[in-house]
């Protein structure tokens, strides 16, 4: 079983940056095949979106269009963390970020990265809100 701890949320102005990260921790053998990583967000009265995705043996990763050259999403293997870099923040970034884990490969074919049940594992959430 693998279990991951969301931090980094706050309250930042528009244009603003933060970095959130996921520490991901279990048993060797459970994190060692954890290939998907990924950050997903749910605001208010809407579904959960996927956000950035990552694969990591490769490092390939997809960003939602939405957040594509403001986030980048890194993945630090030595401490099995994953972060998410989120530059230019605009108040639609506003919502609560989850980071999410998942054993398979889908995260690699971009109909399955960004959707949320390709991913079992869940952080507990970090906020993040951005005013204008």
């Amino acid at each position: 079983q693998v279990q991951l701890v969301d931090a980094g949320g706050g309250s930042v102005q528009a244009g603003g940056s933060l970095t959130l990260s996921c520490a991901a921790s279990g048993p060797t053998y459970s994190l060692y095949y954890v290939y998907c990583l990924g950050w997903f967000r749910q605001a208010p009265g809407k579904e959960r979106e996927g956000v950035a995705t990552i694969y990591t043996p490769n490092g390939s990763a997809y960003y939602a269009d939405s957040v594509k050259g403001r986030f980048t999403i890194s993945h630090n293997n030595a401490k099995n963390t994953l972060y998410l870099q989120m530059n230019s923040l605009k108040p639609e970034d506003t919502a609560m970020y989850y980071c999410a884990a998942d054993p398979s490969s889908r995260c690699v074919d971009i109909d399955y990265a960004l959707i949320r049940s390709s991913y079992n594992y869940w952080g507990q959430g970090t906020q993040v809100t951005v005013s204008s």
